[in-house]
């Protein structure tokens, strides 16, 4: 991805939200995330109301990239962890 190339590799800056052409027509509007450490590149989306939870999270380093991006449905959105 294009973006990639635009963000220096070493930044303090271990992830970025991306507002997409997906974003702005899917129903859901899903922000893209992408990881700029661990696994440079991967990404999920997430649906606005989860968006706080997630940077939080990936911010304070409580939970890494993975988690978020494993837990995305089948359509790669993070909607949020399921209630135990």
């Amino acid at each position: 991805m294009q973006l990639l190339s635009l963000t220096p590799q070493g930044s303090n800056h271990t992830f970025i939200f991306i507002v997409d052409r997906i974003t702005l027509s899917h129903s859901d509007h899903p922000i893209m995330v992408m990881d700029l450490s661990t696994e440079r590149g991967r990404a999920f989306r997430v649906i606005p109301s989860e968006i706080e939870g997630v940077e939080n999270n990936l911010s304070l380093a409580n939970m890494d990239f993975g988690e978020f991006a494993d837990s995305a449905d089948r359509d790669g959105i993070f909607r949020g962890f399921p209630e135990s």
